[in-house]
């Protein structure tokens, strides 16, 4: 598969994040004296976005969700990026595919997003980085990846979306892009790690 333009999730694609998104909502609902997230809701952590696992853990208490959405903004996000952990050979990885191709960065985090990439020194490896602060719904709609097509003037016959959960593909199946799947999300065409991906794209 040779495709002009390579998108990629964040989470769960170039980190496995689970232990700082966790920590970081259970902090937030510690402050508000609640009990930590229950086993749905750390599934949650790690495909939504902040803003829409706030208003789904707080969808009967309006005042709750305002206090959250406070918290979380003045949160200091520095001591969850030390829990992340950069799957192997993520420089390499990127470097590999950035010779070859243009590259996005597509993710449901939000303002996190530029100091995640300062802190592990990603910012050269995209070409592109949209958050949810860049469009108007998050995934599983498709704004994102129509974002990214029209940044570029490319067709969506022209990208290929790499991501690990059923959001990611849903984005990708309504933005009409070539998915890859990372992990264990069940698809025709899925990888193990990132690694992986080299014998996909040449």
């Amino acid at each position: 598969m040779t495709k002009r333009l390579v998108i990629l999730d964040c989470d769960g694609v170039l980190f496995d994040s689970s232990a700082a998104n966790v920590a970081f909502y259970n902090a937030i609902l510690a402050r508000m004296g609640r009990p930590p997230l229950d086993a749905e809701g750390e599934v949650l952590a790690h495909w939504m976005g902040s803003p829409q696992l706030i208003a789904a853990l707080f969808a009967d208490d309006a005042a709750a969700h305002r206090a959250a959405r406070e918290i979380a903004r003045e949160l200091d996000y520095t001591p969850f990026l030390l829990l992340m952990q950069p799957v192997p050979e993520l420089a390499e990885t990127l470097a590999w595919i950035r010779e070859r191709s243009a590259t996005a960065l597509a993710t449901n985090r939000g303002s996190t997003v530029p100091q995640l990439l300062e802190h592990f020194g990603l910012d050269a490896h995209f070409d592109l980085v949209v958050g949810t602060h860049q469009v108007a719904r998050p995934k599983p709609a498709p704004d994102m990846l129509l974002h990214c097509l029209a940044h570029f003037a490319l067709d969506p016959s022209d990208a290929v979306y790499v991501g690990d959960s059923p959001t990611d593909r849903q984005a990708a199946q309504a933005a009409g892009i070539d998915f890859i799947a990372v992990g264990a999300l069940a698809h025709e065409r899925r990888v193990e790690t990132l690694a992986e991906l080299r014998a996909h794209l040449r």
